[in-house]
């Protein structure tokens, strides 16, 4: 056998090895895993009874584990997100789709994001009032448009010719809503409010219900959604930090997926989720300390309060809150379960 052709087998030889290792890089699999909230605030405040806890605990308990089974059949971190929020939106506990709270005019007014780590591709509605389920609408944003952010009418023509699911107004009515609104005008007519009409620590009834999720799939990609109707008795069509990408939402590969809940304004600031993930790339700092320098120390710094649920590449998981509570839910990659509010 001649020279060359020992250099031509070594050659194919190592070329074959590199395809086989290439090959087995590409193909290792990351234990899914997943978390959600269901906002943040004043919790003990609602005197919530065994059975209002245990109904909250129930509907976190099935879509966190929905989501992590899409997770575990190879379902993409995207696709958990939205199906875990949908599920929370759904549901007239949080204030998000169906539960959503009423502004100052008697409207819902609903805003939502959701964003990938693979490619940072994102999108995001605000103010919409006939879209069954926003987190769904913001996805087609992500998917389907140029766009990141739509809002308002805009938003549902272009959702409307993505075929997305219309409702009548009056699907997002709910009573005990409906009551929160009546009683805010009430306190508001009496001065009892503070100087922006914004809700305080003391104001349960504004601080709770937003919604969101974290996951990361076995292809190792993060994805981070958010979906609220906002503040009761909010006015002149005021959006917060949920449909807002980097202060309510972000999502990474080489750092994090953060979904926030909280006092908007301030969250939108700080630009809270990008903050952590910033200080992950820059600082060099673990999921835990960056979500709770971030909002221990820069958020608390501006008397801003709220929490946020994040996860990692290497499927961390950190939930972590300012408030006397949060609604959250998580399976970590271990197969961990983890349900809570206070």
């Amino acid at each position: 056998m001649s020279r060359n052709i020992l250099l031509i087998l070594a050659l194919t030889c190592i070329i074959s090895c590199n395809e086989n290792m290439s090959d087995k890089k590409n193909t290792t699999e990351h234990l899914p895993a997943i978390a959600l909230h269901g906002g943040a605030g004043n919790l003990e405040k609602l005197n919530l009874t065994e059975e209002q806890k245990n109904e909250y605990l129930h509907v976190m308990d099935s879509a966190v584990s929905q989501g992590y089974q899409i997770l575990q059949l190879g379902g993409s971190s995207v696709d958990a997100v939205e199906a875990v929020i949908v599920i929370l939106e759904d549901c007239p506990l949080f204030n998000a789709g169906k539960g959503a709270v009423f502004s100052h005019d008697g409207c819902n007014e609903l805003d939502a994001s959701i964003m990938s780590g693979a490619d940072l591709s994102c999108g995001a509605i605000a103010g919409v009032r006939h879209i069954k389920n926003p987190i769904r609408g913001a996805r087609k944003v992500m998917e389907k448009s140029e766009f990141v952010l739509l809002h308002g009418e805009g938003a549902e023509d272009f959702l409307e010719e993505q075929g997305i699911e219309k409702v009548d107004t009056s699907y997002f009515y709910t009573e005990h809503r409906w009551q929160q609104l009546l009683k805010a005008r009430e306190k508001e007519s009496k001065a009892h409010l503070d100087h922006d009409g914004e809700h305080t620590e003391n104001d349960p009834d504004k601080k709770h219900g937003t919604v969101g999720c974290v996951a990361i799939d076995k292809f190792g990609h993060v994805a981070a959604g958010t979906s609220t109707g906002g503040l009761t008795n909010k006015k002149y069509q005021r959006i917060g930090d949920s449909p807002l990408i980097g202060s309510g939402t972000y999502a990474d590969d080489s750092t994090c997926a953060v979904s926030c809940t909280g006092k908007g304004e301030d969250f939108i600031r700080i630009a809270v989720a990008a903050e952590i993930s910033s200080r992950i790339r820059f600082a060099n700092e673990p999921l835990d300390k960056a979500v709770h320098t971030t909002l221990h120390g820069r958020l608390v710094a501006v008397d801003g309060r709220g929490g946020c649920i994040a996860i990692s590449p290497t499927g961390e998981i950190v939930m972590d809150y300012t408030t006397k509570g949060m609604f959250r839910a998580c399976i970590e990659k271990d197969g961990k379960k983890t349900l809570a509010i206070y």
